[in-house]
C-alpha cells in the first residue's frame, strides 16, 4: 500500500486549480463572456453563518461554525470536534480537516470533506425540505445527506 505525504483532497484541489488557471484564459477579450459565471466563487452562505448537516442510513450529523467541525453518529452522540478550511467553489463549499484521534472511535485520524451545494433535499424521513445536499466524506466512507443554515433554515415541521 503506497501511502502518500499529501491528502487526497490536495490532489483534487491542485486539479482544480490547474483547470481554472486553464480556462482563465478561455473567455472573451471582455471577460464577461459566458465563462466569467464559471470562476465566480459560490456566495450563498455567508462565512458567520453556522451550517447544520445530517444523514440517515446510517444516521449521522454534523455542525459546522467559525473554522471548526462537530461529527456525531448514532453510536457517538457527544461527537468529535475538530478544525476544517473553508473553501468557497463555483456551486457551493467545501470544507477539509482531519478527525482528531480518539481512544475510542475507529474513525481517528481520517481526512474528513465536506460539500454543500444549493438544491432542494429530503432526508426521506421527515417533511422537511432543507436548502442544501450535503456529501460527507470520512475516510473512506461517504455519506448522503441534507444541510441548512441559522439564517436558511428547513421548511416543514419543527419536529420531525
Amino acid at each position: 500500500m503506497m501511502v502518500s505525504a499529501f491528502p487526497r483532497y490536495a490532489f483534487t484541489a491542485l486539479g482544480m486549480i490547474v483547470m481554472a488557471l486553464a480556462l482563465s484564459g478561455c473567455g472573451s477579450a471582455g471577460g464577461a463572456g459566458p465563462d466569467a459565471r464559471e470562476t465566480t466563487a459560490f456566495s450563498g452562505i455567508a462565512s458567520g453563518e453556522a451550517i447544520s448537516l445530517s444523514g440517515t442510513e446510517p444516521f449521522w450529523s454534523a455542525e459546522i461554525e467559525g473554522g471548526t467541525m462537530r461529527y456525531m453518529t448514532i453510536e457517538d452522540q457527544e461527537g468529535v470536534t475538530f478544525p476544517v478550511e473553508r473553501f468557497a467553489g463555483n456551486n457551493g463549499l467545501s470544507f477539509s480537516g482531519r478527525m482528531t484521534d480518539r481512544t475510542s472511535g475507529s474513525k481517528g485520524g481520517a481526512a474528513v470533506d465536506v460539500a454543500v451545494t444549493p438544491g432542494d433535499c429530503s432526508d426521506g424521513m421527515s417533511d422537511r425540505i432543507f436548502p442544501y445536499v450535503a456529501t460527507l466524506v470520512v475516510g473512506d466512507e461517504t455519506l448522503q445527506g441534507c444541510a441548512y443554515t441559522d439564517r436558511q433554515p428547513f421548511r416543514g415541521p419543527a419536529q420531525p
